[in-house]
């Protein structure tokens, strides 16, 4: 399992409450849905889309 990148504490905390807390656990998730989480924004679902890409996982949609 990835580690999330580095997409800021609020982001981390935002997503780690709702139980994605790996890179892979993040592949395929709809960004409009990760967006609405208090503390995701633009910054962090670029970080995450360019670490997918890397990682060769599914892209967010």
């Amino acid at each position: 399992m990835t580690a999330l990148p580095n997409i800021g504490a609020p982001a981390t905390r935002a997503l780690t409450i709702e139980g994605i807390t790996t890179l892979e656990s993040v592949a395929g998730r709809p960004a409009r849905r990760l967006l609405a989480l208090h503390g995701v924004g633009p910054r962090a679902i670029r970080i995450l889309s360019e670490a997918l890409e890397a990682a060769g996982l599914e892209p967010l949609t």
